[in-house]
């Protein structure tokens, strides 16, 4: 199957009323052209999705709720925030998405946000819906009981679109284990009911093994499987990381399982490099720093004689095989993706959600350059959030090795997926394309067998 790209014409006449009916949503906007100019050829080979508009409805949420959080700080002060939840489409499934705190927090962003989970959420495999939500709360600084106020001002509303089989929240940036369970006992004392309302629970109130570290493990699952499908592997390999969050950490500590030579971490301030490697020892000290001690990377540089610290700096200057941007949304823009093919970089994998910007990705694949788009690479929190989900339904706990088997079974599909509409000819895959028409296709189909509505 050839998948192509659209017709310039065609793409701005879908763009023009997409952005008129969405007006300065621009991250919103960019996920949207990114996905129609490779789905768009695809539809026109199938008139029915383009007759009973498919992509328009996609592109549409279901709804979307905005509502005040007011809570009480420390000092006695009334602060008021603003909480979201975009449910996006639920054709194959209960909505199905995180939720982020942060002062980034916008409607545009948690609209990209959904309507690229809808395509991660598909490609898994597993019955789930999109949905994205949060608030322009951050919760750095602020001490653990202003949290735990925050937290259950917010479930105080968000409570009554939620539930087991309507939409079920996870964490994302600024969302951990401890804003989960604040929440998840909020939702308890409202209703009364134990359900598995939220995914990402501690493993004492039904959460699951290895999804703390799915989402890492997961982009580097995908990452050796195209390296693999050129007859390739991650041993020796130099490996440029960004970020030093939760996915950050566990893709270079399962990296490092493989052989690979992990050689950048870096935090909003700028990044550090170290040609001899991060190794284990060396990344636990990181967690250390960034979870214990909420310190900033710049200590890596003092504590180690082998790393240099570059202030305000992004690590895609630091020649690499493999690149694997894993903090946030644009981190890698044209400039950033010309050092990379300086450098030498032979395959991108996204561990955040877009971060890519469109003209980089254009550099990086009409260069050669393997690349996973997040949407199939990082889906692999959402896919053990999912198994959360059947674990708490049938009220059990599946041990490591079950989750293990699993995740790995559920990358290695999603790859089996991309590759099966992304292949181009014998020795070409486009990742880009095949994840957007695989992830596509299963929730078009459903929304078809529903009719109109």
């Amino acid at each position: 199957m050839m998948p192509g790209r659209c017709q310039p014409a065609q793409l701005q006449k879908f763009m023009d009323g997409l952005v008129l009916r969405n007006p300065g949503e621009r991250e919103f906007h960019q996920a949207v052209y990114e996905v129609a100019n490779t789905l768009l050829p695809y539809i026109n080979r199938h008139p029915v999705y383009h007759e009973l508009r498919i992509l328009e409805r996609m592109t549409e949420p279901d709804r979307m709720v905005s509502f005040r959080v007011s809570w009480q700080n420390d000092a006695g002060e009334i602060i008021v925030n603003r909480g979201f939840r975009v449910q996006m489409n639920n054709a194959i499934g209960p909505y199905k998405g995180g939720l982020r705190f942060s002062h980034t927090v916008t409607p545009s962003i948690l609209k990209f946000l959904a309507f690229e989970q809808t395509f991660k959420n598909s490609l898994t495999g597993l019955p789930m819906g999109a949905g994205k939500g949060g608030a322009n709360f951050n919760p750095k600084g602020k001490s653990p009981t202003e949290v735990m106020r925050f937290c259950q001002s917010f479930i105080n509303e968000l409570y009554r679109h939620i539930g087991p089989n309507l939409d079920v929240p996870a964490g994302d940036i600024g969302v951990g284990a401890r804003e989960i369970g604040y929440m998840f006992g909020q939702y308890k004392r409202i209703t009364g009911s134990f359900e598995g309302v939220l995914t990402g629970k501690g493993l004492e109130f039904g959460g699951s093994l290895i999804r703390t570290e799915a989402t890492g493990y997961g982009v580097v699952l995908f990452l050796e499987h195209m390296l693999n499908e050129v007859g390739r592997n991650l041993s020796g390999l130099r490996i440029s990381i960004s970020g030093s969050g939760n996915v950050s950490l566990h893709a270079a500590e399962r990296a490092l399982q493989s052989g690979a030579i992990v050689q950048t971490l870096s935090d909003s301030r700028g990044c550090i490099h170290d040609p001899d490697g991060i190794d284990d020892e060396k990344l636990r000290w990181v967690r250390e720093l960034k979870e214990v001690r909420r310190g900033r990377i710049a200590e890596y540089a003092e504590r180690f004689a082998s790393a240099t610290y570059h202030a305000d700096a992004r690590p895609w200057m630091v020649p690499c095989d493999v690149a694997l941007p894993c903090a946030t949304q644009n981190e890698i823009d044209a400039g950033d993706a010309r050092r990379l093919l300086e450098g030498g970089v032979t395959a991108v994998c996204e561990g955040a959600n877009m971060p890519t910007e469109l003209d980089a990705v254009s550099l990086l694949t009409d260069s050669g350059v393997m690349f996973g788009p997040a949407k199939a690479a990082n889906a692999g929190g959402v896919a053990v959030s999912g198994l959360e989900m059947s674990q708490n339904s049938a009220r059990l706990s599946w041990t490591l090795a079950d989750m293990e088997r699993q995740l790995e079974q559920i990358m290695s599909d999603i790859h089996g997926r991309c590759v099966e509409f992304g292949r181009e000819d014998s020795d070409s895959i486009d990742y880009v394309a095949g994840a957007n028409i695989a992830g596509f296709r299963k929730v078009a189909e459903a929304m078809l067998a529903f009719g109109v509505v």
